[in-house]
């Protein structure tokens, strides 16, 4: 896709809504497991090191942070990876 698809004129909260839309509406599963890959890097990214060893350390912790992925600093650390993701399925900005 181009810069027309208008997802960079999107918030990040907006891009992630719509990635995970996109991805609950297809059963996406490849998506979330991606999603729980670049957490921790996100994270450690946005400041959060704390954070970041506990998402290393258990599964349950990547869970919780799901919710969460698309707020803050750690949203901003994940923008690549939410425009990648609707670009390569195609999806437009609303």
């Amino acid at each position: 896709m181009t810069d027309d698809d208008g997802l960079d004129n999107l918030s990040t909260p907006e891009l992630h809504e719509l990635a995970v839309h996109r991805a609950r509406r297809h059963l996406d599963l490849k998506f979330f497991w991606n999603l729980l890959e670049v957490l921790p890097v996100a994270e450690a990214g946005a400041g959060d090191m704390r954070q970041a060893g506990a998402d290393v350390a258990t599964v349950r912790a990547h869970l919780d942070d799901l919710t969460d992925s698309g707020r803050g600093e750690v949203a901003e650390m994940l923008r690549p990876f939410y425009l990648d993701y609707l670009r390569e399925h195609g999806v437009t900005a609303p």
